[in-house]
């Protein structure tokens, strides 16, 4: 029989998820999930963008018209215009913001007049300033006007890659230095993010940094779970190699956030498996231990995986994904995430006394068999459609439904 492209290509893709290791081991947070767990990114909340229709209680600011060089173009000279209208955006909705710090004014930087790859960035944004006076001023004036209304402030964005940052760990230190001991002069109770690298070159970076003592300038560990053309169940091998860089660096037992991530339109993911790898990434990034997710992003048209529509925002079926795992997710504790002989994962969970299992497998249809014990009662797609179950087995794929338990 001949092999079509189309068929070795799904080959590969079977191949690479079957290849993908399962920790033996996993022992998800005892702690009920927070709806702090479910962040998002929105680039034109301020003057355009309406408000999620979707419950989240976390947004990172990023791309978002809030950098360094953005609020302070001239020296002295600040515009508070984007980011006054986010924080109280943030405040009436009761959603968390983490300010992401960076991206040196042309003024400040050491390098003006580099340019990165996007033609129309501002040259000398990738540098670090050339004073760290001027940036330890830029963090305290933008945390004591903020005192209390922004709680998390991120050191800087992706600095492993030379279109963010252009200069060297030992010069991030120093800015994440400067920058944890402003912001707690100015309130100890603001967390403190690490930079967040991405990318495969993103593990050795941070391994030299934490290396050069930058993880004690840091309550939070940031990251960018970036799978390229990967499925969800590929942060399991991302995991397995970034924990031991982690603990090695002496920040194995600080709480990790995944402050960015989704899948980008160079990855040419099928759109019908959008919300799937929605509802999978927030199961799996629980399970892991990662304390927050902020997906990019709500209003960005140039993803492959889409929450919103054309409009950038009407809620497509990402977004009703995001809506209905969170509603899935959100209070319940998290008992275990197992997978199958066959490939499939049973994620149970608890809440108010009742069970319900979270089921999908990712390689193929399959035939889940379940257990009389389970007392299931009801099955909702995470189109939100819901049926009633009578029977010993259920039909899955790799869209997770949920398995709802009576109360015991």
């Amino acid at each position: 029989m001949k092999t079509t492209p189309l068929k070795l290509a799904l080959a590969l893709v079977v191949l690479s998820i079957a290849s993908m290791a399962f920790p033996q081991n996993i022992t998800p947070p005892s702690t009920p999930i927070p709806l702090t767990f479910f962040g998002l990114h929105m680039h034109r909340a301020d003057i355009s963008t309406p408000w999620p229709n979707v419950q989240f209680g976390s947004w990172r600011l990023w791309d978002s018209h809030t950098t360094w060089a953005q609020l302070e173009p001239e020296r002295g000279q600040w515009d508070w215009q984007a980011l006054d209208k986010d924080v109280s955006l943030a405040e009436d909705h009761g959603v968390e913001l983490l300010l992401t710090l960076g991206r040196s004014p042309h003024w400040a930087s050491s390098r003006p007049n580099e340019r990165g790859r996007k033609a129309n960035a501002m040259p000398g944004g990738m540098a670090e300033p050339r004073s760290l006076d001027d940036w330890r001023e830029y963090v305290r004036t933008v945390a004591t006007r903020y005192k209390g209304r922004i709680k998390a402030y991120e050191v800087w964005n992706e600095p492993n890659l030379p279109n963010f940052f252009s200069g060297t760990p030992e010069a991030m230190r120093d800015l994440a230095r400067e920058a944890y001991t402003t912001l707690k002069q100015v309130d100890p109770d603001i967390i403190v993010v690490s930079p967040s690298a991405a990318g495969p070159t993103g593990p050795s970076w941070m391994e030299e940094y934490l290396q050069l003592g930058g993880g004690k300038y840091a309550d939070v560990i940031g990251w960018h779970f970036y799978l390229q053309r990967r499925p969800p169940e590929a942060i399991f091998d991302y995991m397995q190699r970034l924990r031991p860089i982690l603990s090695s660096g002496g920040v194995g037992d600080k709480p990790i956030w995944n402050t960015e991530a989704g899948w980008t339109y160079f990855t040419n993911i099928d759109p019908s498996d959008g919300p799937a790898y929605v509802a999978r990434s927030y199961i799996l990034n629980w399970a892991l231990g990662i304390n927050r997710f902020y997906w990019y992003a709500w209003d960005d048209a140039h993803m492959s995986v889409r929450l919103t529509e054309n409009d950038q925002a009407t809620p497509g079926a990402g977004g009703h994904a995001y809506g209905q795992i969170e509603k899935w997710l959100v209070g319940a504790r998290m008992d275990s995430l197992r997978q199958q002989n066959d490939g499939s994962y049973v994620c149970q969970l608890s809440r108010d006394g009742r069970k319900s299992w979270i089921v999908w497998n990712p390689e193929r249809n399959s035939r889940l068999d379940v257990p009389k014990d389970w007392n299931v009662t009801s099955v909702q797609k995470l189109s939100g459609d819901r049926s009633g179950f009578s029977g010993n087995n259920v039909q899955i794929d790799s869209s997770p439904e949920l398995l709802e338990g009576s109360s015991r």
